[in-house]
């Protein structure tokens, strides 16, 4: 199983960073696994959110071709921890390409990176920020490659 994590800029908060850099770990010890961070728009106002959301756009659509593409979501499908480990095991069957995670900048994601995803996925119905949202979704993949190799985790 390949796996994929990309979204724009750097994870600022260092406590964030330091979850992030603990449950990359532990997944690449049960899958291949790559973080991409790709450039975010900078210098612009959110009244430009169009803009903004176009720049950061560029940079993941280089990222997508030939991958099962995950976007998240507030709008997409939530799933309890066993149907995301029940979706990546039937997905990790399919043609070998590898699974790409999507998660936008402080402003979401452009209409045009949604529209080519595979699957819209909700982590919750509470609103988390970008910067959150990409250890609970690391933490969540991690949980259900545990999942997948009858390893036990915690509840």
């Amino acid at each position: 199983m390949r796996l994929k994590f990309l979204w724009p800029g750097r994870t600022r908060s260092p406590e964030l960073r330091g979850l992030q850099a603990l449950y990359e770990t532990r997944i690449g010890a049960l899958a291949a696994c790559e973080v991409i961070e790709t450039r975010e728009a900078r210098g612009l106002e959110e009244r430009h959110a169009g803009r903004i959301k176009d720049l950061e756009a560029r940079g993941l659509e280089k990222h997508l071709e030939g991958a099962c593409v995950i976007c998240l979501d507030d709008r997409g499908k939530e799933m309890t921890s066993d149907e995301l480990a029940a979706f990546l095991r039937r997905k990790s069957m399919e043609a070998g390409k590898p699974m790409v995670f999507v998660v936008g900048g402080f402003l979401g994601l452009a209409d045009r990176v949604l529209e080519r995803a595979d699957m819209r996925l909700a982590l919750s119905r509470l609103t988390l920020s970008h910067e959150l949202a990409r250890v609970v979704l690391l933490e969540q993949v991690y949980r259900a490659l545990t999942v997948i190799g009858g390893r036990h985790y915690a509840k």
